[in-house]
């Protein structure tokens, strides 16, 4: 499946910025691990005093991104868990400001971050390569709004992907 084949109803508007960052090029499962290739190679190529940069007052540096980018795949995994598995229950949502402030990713080393960043990835790919066709196609309610499993998916590629174009634009 790829991203053109979404509905609008799958996901709240904001996240449509995110989805239509995802290349059409690839299976969603392909492009979950394209993607982590692409982002470590990326990643691996900025100078090393540009990690600990920040382009304004109170910006977060490209660690604290890094650390941002692992938080938010756990909680769309897990979100993408209990849709496929059709819970009901509706999820609240999650404050990225204050998970960045707590998570102190800016203390850790770039190879921690990305090697934390491939571990979650790898379980994020074996958990949707185990989701069969109606379990993707499953939706939930988090922060208020349906979403489907498949478009999760989607948008934890995305979110990574408008990432990347931030550093690009900002930091480098």
């Amino acid at each position: 499946m790829k991203p053109s084949q979404l509905q609008p109803t799958e996901y709240a508007s904001y996240y449509g910025n995110y989805i239509a960052q995802v290349s059409e090029e690839y299976t969603l499962v392909e492009e979950l691990e394209i993607s982590l290739h692409r982002f470590i190679k990326f990643v691996q190529d900025i100078a090393m005093d540009k990690f600990d940069y920040r382009y304004a007052e109170g910006k977060w540096t490209i660690k604290d991104i890094i650390q941002h980018i692992i938080d938010a795949e756990r909680v769309f995994a897990y979100r993408a868990l209990r849709f496929a598995r059709n819970d009901k229950t509706e999820l609240p949502g999650f404050e990225e400001n204050d998970y960045v402030a707590e998570a102190n990713g800016n203390k850790r080393s770039i190879m921690e971050l990305l090697t934390e960043l491939s571990a979650v990835r790898h379980s994020t790919l074996l958990l949707f390569k185990s989701f069969n066709e109606e379990q993707l196609l499953r939706y939930g309610i988090a922060s208020n709004n349906p979403m489907s499993v498949r478009a999760i998916g989607f948008v934890i590629i995305g979110h990574q992907n408008h990432h990347q174009k931030v550093f690009e634009e900002r930091y480098l």
